[in-house]
This record gives structure tokens, C-alpha cells and sequence, in this order.
């Protein structure tokens, strides 16, 4: 039984390679360009889809040198889609600043709970958050892909059972997988997940639900 208003969603972490080595201006740069770019991805995805950013979106969290995206629970297992279209628009990015090196991406299901931080904004904690990050530790990130941990990739599964006209959309944009990795974080623990990624990228808008 969950208490405190705990929920299990997908979790996507977007993180600027080596952002810590640019110079401050480039920083201010390149975050603001990409935080406006996914926001207008984000525009795009709700416009077509015809839903609001509350339904789709619970929350937001600054990284720093990128943020934590939580999906509404109802829309577990579109995370590794929501990745994969994010990492679409990192690749337009680069053709803009040359000094961007791309963004790694992770995506994970699991737990958070919510609590109203010093601003009275909520905010969030939890293992899915730490779990999610540990997921960027991956050493072997190919460029275009997607980390999806194990946990997520059994969600996505799910999504494509129940929702089969993504399956040929995927088709259509001939959607790869690795073989399952496994690796150990810096706490010594085991984890496994895969890259995925898209021969044809673009953006997949979510399926609309009732409410």
C-alpha cells in the first residue's frame, strides 16, 4: 500500500556531456537554447496530442547541466519515447553550437514521492530519481542513443501491448535495441538496461487518455 502519495512513473534524465568544462557564457548558453528547445518540443508533442502540460507532465527538476522530466503515471511506459524525441532534438542542437558535445539520456520507471518544497512548489524525492541518475554512469553511451533501464524497458513493452499502432510507428522508423548490459554504479550495485535508439528520429507524440 502506498502512503504519502507515492507513485511509480517513467522518469527521463537529460545531461549535457562535459557542461562542467564549458565556459560560464557557453553554459548560460547552451542550457538556456536547450531548456527553450524541449519546451517547444514538449509544445509540440501536447498540440498535436491535444493535452494539457498538467495531465501529461507532474513535474520538472534542475540538474544543473540538465533536468529531471516525470511523466503523469498514466503515461508509464512512453518515457522511452519521450527519450528517444529528445534525443532527436539534441542532434539539431549540435548543428547550432559547436562546442556541444550532445546530451546523454536515461529513462527509468520507478518510485517518487511528492512534497512541497521552502517555495511551496511541489517537488519531488525518491528512489526513482537516484536510480534513474545511476543509469547515466554507463560508460559505453553511443551517440543518438537512449539509456533505458530494465525496469523502464519492461514498461515500455507493456505500452507497446496495450497501445499496437506504436509498434508499426516504430516499425516505421526502424527501431533498434541492444542486447541487455549490465554494469555496476559507484555504490558497487548491479544495473541493467539497454540503448535504443531510432534510424528515423523525430518526435512521437503520447497517446490521448481519458481522465
Amino acid at each position: 500500500m502506498r502512503k504519502n502519495g507515492e507513485f511509480v512513473t517513467d522518469i527521463i534524465l537529460i545531461d549535457i556531456i562535459n557542461f562542467s568544462k564549458l565556459y560560464p557564457q557557453e553554459q548560460l548558453e547552451i542550457i538556456t537554447f536547450l531548456t527553450r528547445s524541449y519546451k517547444r518540443v514538449i509544445e509540440k508533442i501536447l498540440l498535436e496530442s491535444k493535452i494539457s502540460l498538467e495531465t501529461f507532465i507532474r513535474g520538472f527538476i534542475p540538474t544543473g547541466d540538465g533536468f529531471f522530466c516525470i511523466l503523469n503515471p498514466k503515461y508509464k511506459g512512453y518515457g522511452t519515447l519521450l527519450g528517444l524525441s529528445f534525443n532527436h532534438f539534441s542532434e539539431q542542437i549540435s548543428k547550432k553550437y559547436s562546442y556541444f558535445q550532445g546530451v546523454r539520456i536515461a529513462v527509468h520507471t520507478g518510485q517518487l514521492t511528492p512534497f512541497k518544497d521552502i517555495l511551496e512548489h511541489e517537488n519531488f524525492i525518491g528512489d526513482g530519481l537516484n536510480d534513474c541518475a545511476r543509469y547515466l554512469e554507463f560508460k559505453d553511451f553511443a551517440i543518438a542513443t537512449v539509456m533505458v533501464s530494465q525496469t523502464a524497458y519492461e514498461s515500455f513493452k507493456k505500452f507497446l501491448l496495450i497501445k499496437k499502432e506504436y509498434q508499426k510507428l516504430l516499425e516505421e522508423r526502424e527501431f533498434k535495441h541492444s542486447n541487455a548490459y549490465a554494469f555496476k554504479d559507484k555504490h558497487g550495485n548491479e544495473k541493467k538496461g539497454y540503448l535504443v535508439w531510432l534510424r528515423k528520429s523525430g518526435i512521437i507524440t503520447p497517446p490521448k487518455y481519458k481522465f
